[in-house]
């Protein structure tokens, strides 16, 4: 009997190979830090975003992806990234990877205005096809990740789970983790029906993710 919200399947050699080529032969480069929607970049380009509790792994992920260590900015302090910061993949993606939520030290009017520039964002991008959402293998769904989860089902945006760090947890500990987050996705009718779990030091689910995302229409 299939489970709900399968592990992704590893992809064929075609589609493995065109993510390659997107990510790790294409020269993936940092465009620009948002603040405001007027900075947004032309919607003319396949666009996925990242989006994640603080400290979730998102810039780990994202220099994982790209074969570059020092692309994306990792910072040990909870709600320091707090811009929408772009990158390029070639001629025809952009990555970007949305403020840390859950800001455990920031004023509330920050807090706000980071959620109302977030809502526009993700109901304003033509481009954009998909969001990942980032879970920690340690720690499964949070209050926080419900609320992000029922902004993307708001926005009508369809959103995929990326189990993140799977190294650190012991295979029936993370069998545990994701029967709960089954159950929490089970809630959300913007949840895609796959789950990718990934570890960026060890390299699981690098290359079925890369295959994902070169691969969307």
């Amino acid at each position: 009997m299939q489970l709900p919200f399968p592990i992704i399947e590893e992809p064929d050699d075609a589609s493995r190979e065109k993510g390659r080529k997107l990510f790790v032969g294409s020269n993936a480069d940092f465009l620009k830090g948002v603040v405001a929607m007027d900075g947004l970049p032309p919607d003319e380009r396949v666009e996925v975003c990242f989006a994640g509790r603080s400290n979730v792994g998102k810039s780990s992920l994202i220099n994982a992806l790209t074969g570059r260590k020092g692309l994306a900015r990792a910072s040990n302090t909870p709600g320091r990234t707090q811009e929408i910061n772009y990158f390029t993949l070639a001629e025809s993606h952009f990555l970007v990877d949305l403020p840390g939520y859950g800001f455990a030290n920031a004023p509330l009017p920050v807090i706000e205005k980071w959620q109302r520039l977030l809502k526009r964002y993700l109901s304003g991008r033509v481009g954009l096809r998909r969001a990942f959402v980032l879970i920690d293998s340690r720690h499964g769904v949070k209050k926080v990740d419900e609320e992000i989860m029922s902004l993307l089902d708001s926005a009508a945006v369809t959103f995929q789970v990326v189990m993140t760090k799977a190294d650190k947890v012991k295979e029936k500990d993370r069998a545990k983790t994701l029967d709960q987050v089954r159950g929490a996705l089970a809630k959300h009718p913007a949840s895609f029906p796959e789950i990718i779990v990934t570890s960026s030091e060890k390299g699981w689910g690098l290359e079925a993710m890369r295959a994902l995302i070169a691969n969307l229409p």
